[in-house]
C-alpha cells in the first residue's frame, strides 16, 4: 500500500534540518518540502511545479491553496478513518487557511505524525489534542503509478 511506504520514507527524514522552500533529505526542507520529497519516492517526479511561496503561504488573500492542491493530486479521506501514511492538513489558526501538512506515523491510542517543523526539523510528534483539533482534512496517497 502507498500509506505504508509514505510512512517509511517520511521517517527516512527524520532529522534532515528546517529549511523554508527546500525539499532534500538530509539537508533541509519544510512540510510541503517533506511531502514533495515523499511524492518523488513513490511517483518519480513530483506532480506539479510548487511556485515560490512565503511563511504565511496565502493568508493575506485567504486563499487556500495548499488544499486544493492536495485535493487535485491526493484521495479525500473521512477525518475519523485514519491509516498510517495518510496526509493530515492543519489550520494554525481557527480562521486561518491551511498551512501546514505532515503525515500519519501511529494510530491508535497514541498517534503519531511527521512533520518537518521551524526550529525543530523533520520529527514524529504525538498527534496529541491541540494537534489533533487543527486537522482540517486526511488525504491517501493514490495507488497505481502518478
Amino acid at each position: 500500500m502507498r500509506g505504508d511506504a509514505a510512512l517509511i520514507e517520511a521517517r527516512r527524514w527524520i532529522g534532515t534540518p528546517y529549511l523554508h522552500q527546500a525539499s532534500t533529505l538530509g539537508a533541509g526542507t519544510d512540510c510541503l518540502g517533506l511531502l514533495r520529497g515523499v511524492w518523488r519516492v513513490l511517483y518519480g517526479a513530483e506532480p506539479e511545479d510548487v511556485p515560490a511561496y512565503t511563511q504565511d503561504w496565502a493568508e493575506p488573500a485567504r486563499a487556500e491553496l495548499l488544499l486544493t492542491a492536495a485535493r487535485r493530486h491526493l484521495i479525500p479521506r473521512a477525518l475519523p478513518d485514519a491509516a498510517p501514511g495518510d496526509v493530515l492538513l492543519f489550520r494554525m489558526r481557527d480562521a486561518g487557511i491551511a498551512k501546514h501538512l505532515g503525515i500519519q506515523g501511529r494510530i491508535g491510542p497514541e498517534p503519531s505524525f511527521i512533520h518537518a517543523y521551524t526550529g525543530h526539523g523533520v520529527i514524529e510528534s504525538p498527534l496529541s489534542g491541540p494537534w489533533a483539533r487543527r486537522i482540517v482534512a486526511r488525504f491517501a496517497f493514490p495507488e497505481g503509478q502518478q
